[in-house]
């Protein structure tokens, strides 16, 4: 039975199933062993005087007996089996909703196909600890304490002689369920790598073909499926072992009870009776259940443990970005204000932001500029409290963001990433993603604004076209621009769009940039760039280089003070010309 801290919980939380369901097992496996009873009583009566009026009264008994173990073990089943789905239910909620509080870094480095071998195989193996696995170990407890009580008022000396090979090889089974434990963690982490690794081939499905990798990629995962095969047949192979080597044990015992009982039953002062026999024989048999159950509950308690063992380690990952104890809500608006700021991340030992202020008022349009690496989307990700921050660095509407709600921060900005995503819903459902209902006036909107209505209405379904996996069903500027209508949708206080008409046309990208200047009044947009044209018109131009600030202001200041700025306008004016002359080749 699994008591760590993340499971022991479950079993007061559904003490009164449980108890009901193993009263009612315990009841049942009492009564059933008057079967055995009447049916050597019937037997015995059969080499006497032919009573068939006692006879009848025990067949009746039977029946009614096997009337209420139905009824029993169906009562039984629901409550037991019915209390450990409701335990996999909860923990797969608690699982996912500590997924979704697990900071960025944590997912950096953990990957998706093996995160969902703990929601399927691993609790799996966990249910079953809570439902069969309880229920073998009540029931062989029970089961056998009766069967074995009512053998040695049978006939005591067999009943030693039969248990002396139980008792061994109840100490087999808890030497060998060790090994057992240790081969079901390796075979589970064989199944996370190849989870892992077909996931990751499906999502880059477009890539391995446009390589020519498909032979390769398809080579590997024969190795990593092999590799599962192997060591689930070891597993499946050491199980059937000592299946056997079980079998073989019950068979010689069944062999010597057989034996001994009617030289018990032939002799001239018999000690037993041939319905004493086969009641012996009957209550040894229900006796099977019992030690074979015991087995079953020694390797679902290691598959569980080992299971128990993976999901603690991740329910036990740190929620590094969380509320402080001294965090308030506070009116705020669309005004940020960086003092000083330094920023590493968590696995890092450069800061990726070193010494960086400035101030960007409520209604501002602020371009952020900065080559490859200069830490542009680091700084749009601190505003999203995707990570923590030093206190006294980074301001929202006056407010340390370190002592704000990180729900708040959030309602108030809308964010554009630069991947994108989309998900496996309609277009109508990812646009009013913010929302709880779809408001189609609002979405159609949106979608106009973000000049990506016409696209839409070409599909057959329009807003109601299911998009595929990470919206593989629309191109990549289709999904930025949708992606963009997403975030206008919100209406948030701060919009942040990361890199989020790179792959769009010009036309189209003055086309939403000009929607922008024209929605956003009183309302704070940052738009991080690479191209001197998003962000000209702007405001305010934020231009950084190796996580420093190397010029702030307009694009008439920065053209005399930022020598940067003035070198990235130069190259993009040096790229344009190039391709203008290209075409006019």
């Amino acid at each position: 039975m699994l008591f760590s801290k993340h499971f022991r919980g479950y079993y007061f939380k559904y003490i009164i199933p449980y108890v009901i369901g193993i009263g009612v097992l315990l009841f049942i496996d009492y009564i059933q062993l008057n079967i055995p009873e009447y049916i050597g009583e019937i037997i015995d009566t059969l080499r006497g005087d032919q009573n068939m009026l006692e006879m009848r009264n025990l067949l009746v008994m039977i029946a009614y007996l096997a009337l209420i173990i139905t009824i029993g073990r169906f009562l039984w089943r629901y409550t037991i089996f019915g209390a450990s789905r409701n335990i996999q239910f909860d923990l797969m909620n608690k699982m996912f909703k500590h997924a979704t509080d697990l900071p960025q870094a944590f997912y950096a480095n953990e990957k998706v196909g093996g995160m969902m071998s703990y929601y399927t195989n691993d609790l799996e193996a966990i249910r079953m600890a809570y439902g069969p696995g309880i229920l073998m170990l009540v029931d062989s407890v029970a089961l056998g304490s009766f069967a074995i009580i009512r053998m040695v008022r049978l006939n005591t000396t067999m009943t030693l002689y039969a248990g002396i090979p139980l008792i061994v090889m109840f100490v087999f089974l808890s030497i060998v369920m060790r090994r057992f434990q240790k081969m079901f963690k390796i075979r589970q982490e064989s199944f996370e790598d190849l989870s892992d690794f077909t996931q990751e081939n499906y999502s880059g499905i477009t890539v391995i073909k446009a390589f020519v990798r498909e032979l390769k990629q398809s080579l590997t995962f024969d190795y990593k499926s092999r590799d599962l095969y192997g060591k689930t047949i070891g597993f499946v192979k050491y199980q059937i072992a000592i299946q056997i080597i079980i079998s073989v044990a019950i068979n010689i015992i069944v062999l010597f009870i057989v034996v001994y009982g009617s030289f018990q039953v032939m002799r001239e002062e018999p000690t037993l009776t041939a319905g004493q026999l086969t009641a012996y024989l009957a209550y040894f048999f229900t006796l099977l259940w019992p030690t074979m159950a015991l087995a079953r509950f020694f390797a679902i308690q290691s598959q569980a443990k080992a299971s128990a063992e993976r999901v603690s380690t991740f329910l036990n990952a740190e929620v590094t970005v969380k509320d402080s104890g001294d965090v308030v809500s506070q009116p705020l608006f669309g005004e940020i204000e960086a003092r000083n700021l330094v920023f590493t991340y968590p696995d890092g030992d450069v800061p990726v932001l070193n010494d960086v202020s400035f101030k960007i008022n409520k209604g501002e349009m602020v371009g952020i500029l900065g080559r490859t690496g200069s830490g542009k989307s680091s700084l749009v990700d601190l505003f999203l409290r995707t990570y923590n921050v030093n206190k006294n660095q980074l301001f929202i509407a006056g407010h340390d963001i370190m002592t704000l709600p990180i729900k708040d921060v959030r309602e108030l900005t809308g964010y554009v990433p630069q991947d994108n995503f989309l998900f496996s819903e309609t277009i109508k459902d990812n646009i009013a993603f913010a929302y709880d209902e779809v408001d189609m006036d609002v979405v159609t909107k949106a979608a106009q604004l973000s000049d990506v209505h016409d696209n839409i209405m070409d599909f057959k379904h329009g807003y109601d076209t299911m998009l595929g996996e990470r919206g593989v069903t629309v191109s990549g500027g289709q999904k930025q621009r949708l992606s963009i209508a997403r975030a206008i949708a919100k209406d948030p206080e701060i919009l942040i769009l990361d890199d989020s008409v790179s792959a769009v046309d010009t036309k189209t990208e003055e086309a939403i940039i000009s929607n922008l200047f024209r929605i956003r009044k009183n309302k704070t947009t940052i738009v991080i760039a690479h191209r001197i044209s998003t962000v000209k018109q702007m405001d305010k131009i934020i231009v950084l280089d190796h996580g420093k600030l190397v010029g702030i202001g307009t694009h008439d200041e920065l053209m005399i003070s930022s020598p940067l700025y003035q070198d990235m306008v130069r190259r993009q004016q040096l790229e344009t010309m190039i391709e203008e002359e290209g075409e006019d080749a």
